[in-house]
């Protein structure tokens, strides 16, 4: 498992297995977010299994997939609706990690984040996020 921290709150990673989960709440971590549709690839946990392994190690979890359309804007408000109900730090997955750190950086930008914070914070994190800058930017200032 490669976690990325992106600051205090949120961390992202690659695909998680139920038995990382153990790991995830020894290492403090107190909520899981799944940025990844169920059946995207074969193999990988469904998100079910993930929840209720979830759910009895006292984590929290929810799930916002993100598929081959696109972020939205009420997947960018569920992002930062579990961002704000989290009672310690955030682990997000997808495939890669990246659709976690775009809807991570859309929610903070979304919330008045500073676009150049939040693309310093990703880059440190190793993700570009120069693609979505415009964007970042109108959410940001609202006009979005």
């Amino acid at each position: 498992m490669q976690i990325r921290r992106l600051d205090d709150r949120i961390s992202v990673s690659p695909q998680i297995t139920t038995d990382d989960l153990a790991v995830l709440a020894d290492a403090g971590y107190r909520t899981v977010i799944n940025n990844r549709p169920d059946a995207e690839e074969t193999g990988q946990p469904e998100g079910v299994a993930v929840a209720r392994v979830a759910e009895t190690l006292g984590l929290d979890y929810t799930a916002i997939p993100i598929d081959h359309t696109g972020f939205s804007h009420p997947q960018i408000d569920a992002m930062r609706a579990a961002l704000d109900a989290a009672r310690g730090p955030v682990l997000a997955f997808c495939r890669s990690g990246t659709r976690s750190a775009h809807l991570w950086a859309l929610a903070e930008a979304k919330a008045g984040g500073d676009p150049e914070t939040i693309i310093a914070k990703a880059a440190a994190a190793g993700y570009d996020l120069a693609g979505i800058r415009p964007l970042l930017e109108s959410l940001a200032s609202g006009r979005a």
